[in-house]
């Protein structure tokens, strides 16, 4: 396992968020962690997965097709 497992806060601090969104990300269970006695890891996998899956790509602009009347 080479993966490192971070806490809240750090989650927090990468995402550049504050460490309620984090926590509710665990508390909904829309982000893979572990629970280590009272301590939530999160794995680094896990958070660069998340990002990947909410990543909006941007839309071409689309052509009209009507073109303008001189």
């Amino acid at each position: 396992m080479s993966d490192r497992y971070l806490s809240v806060v750090q989650v927090a601090e990468l995402l550049g968020t504050t460490v309620r969104f984090p926590r509710r990300l665990v508390a909904e269970r829309r982000i893979r962690y572990v629970k280590v006695g009272t301590h939530v890891r999160i794995a680094e996998s896990a958070v660069n997965e998340y990002i990947a899956a909410h990543t909006v790509e941007p839309r071409r602009p689309q052509r009209s097709r009507f073109r303008r009347a001189a």
